[in-house]
């Protein structure tokens, strides 16, 4: 099988490898990839940002979606034929996270899915919804999860609540969708006023361009009224954070996601004291918050937004394309030779 395989760090070294095809064990699944979707991690790895130590050789990219085309002995949950996607940490299937359920990430941990064939645990693969293309399905596991575990377990939206969303990206637009099918206001920010129209015509009500104007926290304020959000979905890091918690309502949720803009600032904890605000770290999110998901984007029949969808040679140049930061939504790439 064809496969691409980080065999020493950065864009120029990564490798298109022929690999013997794998064969799934006891309790194990083959599935053929039809699709994976990348993610601003899966950048950071391959760059060896992420992880500098990672042990290499090592496949990137969790997130994929395909068919289960043979399963090993004793596999009862899925069958072949069965259209899956893999969860992003295959040891989190229900509950609280814990130091265990956050090892065997795909992608980091152990090998993802930006291959031809890979072998999951039967635990660790998830249906997906029938209305999805195999290309939509992939961009499922990290971006989808982790902004519906913001909205909905973190944030616990609800019709009329105000939520902020940053950016473009995956998880962002998402988070739009999310809110939106719950009833909530969302206000959003771009660096580019093309891409705040685009927004809007997904659902957003108010957006702002940080570029031309830096005080976005302050526009919150006086969208709301002088109340505040009462989510903020932070993928921007310490960049962003303090203007977020400038956003937030007395009693507000911060849900921090990202780490793409630095800053030189120090923590506001007084700031965090007198809005009382609850910060909650997200990192993805179970099978259990998978399965949930999938529920509701079936009943909504909610549709990803893919900006564009790249064949398996051409993976190095929809890397390329996320570190210019050029996309709006998912990047897709179609495993299926």
């Amino acid at each position: 099988m064809k496969a691409w395989r980080i065999s020493s760090f950065g864009l120029e070294n990564l490798e298109f490898a022929t690999l013997p095809d794998p064969k799934p064990g006891r309790g194990e699944v083959l599935v053929k990839v039809h699709a994976a979707s990348l993610n601003y991690r899966d950048l950071m790895i391959v760059l060896g940002k992420y992880n500098p130590r990672m042990h290499l050789p090592r496949i990137p990219c969790s997130d994929g979606a395909g068919e289960i085309v043979a399963v090993g002995e004793g596999v009862t949950r899925v069958a072949a034929g069965d259209r899956v996607a893999g969860i992003f940490m295959q040891n989190w299937i229900d509950g609280d996270a814990d130091a265990h359920r956050i090892r065997g990430a795909l992608g980091g941990d152990i090998d993802g899915m930006l291959a031809e064939y890979v072998v999951l645990r039967e635990e660790g693969v998830v249906p997906v919804p029938n209305h999805l293309s195999m290309e939509e399905a992939a961009t499922l596991p990290c971006a989808a999860v982790t902004a519906w575990n913001a909205v909905v377990h973190a944030g616990r939206v609800k019709a009329g609540d105000v939520v902020l969303t940053q950016g473009t990206g995956g998880v962002s637009i998402f988070a739009l969708q999310f809110a939106r099918m719950l009833g909530a206001r969302v206000l959003g920010m771009s660096s580019s006023d093309q891409k705040l129209a685009r927004l809007q015509q997904l659902g957003l009500d108010a957006g702002i361009n940080y570029r031309s104007t830096p005080e976005w926290d302050a526009w919150v304020m006086d969208q709301t009224g002088g109340r505040g959000a009462d989510l903020v979905v932070e993928v921007g890091g310490a960049g962003t954070f303090s203007r977020s918690l400038r956003s937030l309502r007395i009693g507000g949720t911060v849900a921090q996601i990202g780490v793409l803009a630095q800053s030189a600032e120090g923590l506001e904890i007084p700031l965090i004291l007198h809005r009382q605000v609850h910060l909650r770290g997200i990192y993805v999110g179970s099978r259990a918050h998978f399965e949930e998901m999938n529920r509701a984007v079936t009943q909504a029949r909610l549709k990803p937004l893919i900006d564009e969808v790249f064949t398996l040679d051409k993976t190095p140049d929809a890397l390329r394309k996320m570190h210019a930061g050029e996309h709006f939504g998912k990047l897709v790439i179609r495993c299926v030779v």
